[in-house]
């Protein structure tokens, strides 16, 4: 049953079908071998079940705040403090591009997002200053890894809604993995920007330039720790903290009257075509793990793993294998939403801590948004740098060694990960 469900997916996926359409074919293939007459009464019951929690309206109110944040200018913002910061050394423009990310991270949580705001600016400067238009493309598509990790992240709260995990502790664990992230990618660009000899951009900046930039980007700085503060002390649920930067960056707008009603008319049917994409993919994907769960698929799983059981390093290295090819070939939100019920057993059984699980799962997910043939992000850069898209998938590859390397070295001490939330008590 399993493998014509898996060949099922693969030909309708191929065909070109919508993938929601795909993963529900998938679940008639798996419905005619168990049994048939299940088929009326699962389907839709599991179908709008499975996008009938709470805590997944903070998916579309987190996009939103996104979406604002652009139409209000604040991004910019954002940008301009990280020039201030990083723009006047060798190679500055890559720092630029790593610390914007990073910025960008903390009210967005979309890599895709991430790709298109800041490489439509940055990749066009970035190859004006001598970079590679390959470099500038790859490391802007990389550097976005880091939207989903630091909080908030889409993927957090659907790993969280699936296992019940604490949203606070995911979104703590997510800040140290998303920051190394950052940090390697910065390295990266030392290493590159001293073998390409690039120049010294300009001079240090005075305090008062320094203050100025600060200020300006103050308003978008506030907002990760109204997000994550407001989830880890217990004042709001990640659902009213998504509200709340919403109302929090639309009043940001409005004052400094750069959000006009005809950009905040533009943020909501953005919000509303990307949520409604992701809402069909995750309903379409409960079908299925509802499905693989009746079957028993996850208990048939965690025999494989026997041998190895007790070793919870190698159990997480296998899953993340697992999860890196799936990520290749299949959408994101349905690799997370497919994968995560069935690994869940495996990493319990083994004393894996969910929190930990989480960001391991993120990351892997994450990373396949840079990976070819599926890699949306990197076709993003192409798009955004005029580069053949073959031509960037040959090139993509060191930067998705270096978020590979990220991700063992989080497998390897999971006190990077858990220290965090460990340090506000757990279960935030």
């Amino acid at each position: 049953m399993t493998l014509a469900m898996f060949a099922s997916f693969i030909v309708h996926v191929l065909l070109g079908l919508p993938l929601f359409i795909a993963l529900l074919v998938t679940a008639v293939i798996g419905f005619m071998f168990i049994d048939p007459s299940m088929l009326g009464r699962i389907v839709p019951q599991q179908f709008f079940g499975g996008i009938n929690v709470f805590s997944l309206m903070a998916i579309p109110l987190f996009i939103l705040a996104g979406n604002l944040m652009n139409s209000a200018g604040l991004t910019q913002q954002l940008m301009t403090l990280a020039r201030v910061l990083v723009g006047h050394l060798r190679g500055g423009l890559g720092y630029v591009n790593v610390v914007s990310s990073v910025f960008f991270a903390g009210v967005n949580g979309s890599a895709v997002a991430d790709t298109s705001a800041l490489g439509s600016l940055l990749v066009p400067a970035m190859k004006k200053e001598g970079y590679s238009p390959s470099y500038a493309a790859g490391l802007t598509a990389g550097s976005s890894l880091i939207g989903p990790i630091i909080p908030p992240s889409i993927f957090m709260i659907l790993y969280a809604s699936l296992t019940n995990t604490s949203v606070g502790d995911l979104f703590l664990a997510g800040v140290i993995p998303g920051l190394l992230l950052g940090l390697v990618f910065m390295v990266m660009n030392w290493l590159y920007a001293r073998k390409a000899q690039l120049p010294v951009s300009g001079q240090r900046p005075t305090m008062g330039l320094f203050m100025q930039a600060l200020w300006g980007a103050m308003p978008a700085l506030l907002a990760p720790f109204i997000i994550v503060g407001g989830i880890v002390f217990g004042v709001v649920t990640p659902t009213e903290s998504g509200a709340l930067t919403v109302a929090y960056v639309a009043v940001i707008g409005l004052f400094n009257k750069q959000l006009s009603w005809q950009r905040l008319w533009s943020a909501l049917v953005e919000t509303a075509r990307l949520t409604s994409a992701v809402f069909l993919i995750m309903a379409a994907s409960a079908v299925v793990s509802w499905l693989l769960s009746y079957a028993q698929v996850p208990k048939a799983f965690i025999t494989l793993f026997d041998p190895i059981i007790e070793q919870p390093i190698l159990v997480l290295l296998l899953l993340s294998l697992i999860t890196f090819v799936t990520g290749m070939f299949m959408e994101e939100v349905s690799a997370l939403m497919l994968l995560t019920p069935i690994f869940m057993p495996v990493a319990m059984a083994a004393g894996v801590d969910p929190v930990h699980l989480g960001i391991i799962i993120t990351l892997n997910i994450t990373i396949a948004l840079i990976t070819p043939p599926m890699g949306a992000c990197v076709f993003v850069a192409a798009a955004v740098s005029r580069l053949e898209i073959t031509e960037l998938f040959k090139t993509i590859w060191p930067f998705v060694a270096i978020a590979l390397l990220v991700l063992i070295l989080l497998i390897l001490f999971p006190g990077l990960v858990l220290w965090l939330p460990g340090l506000f008590g757990g279960q935030a």
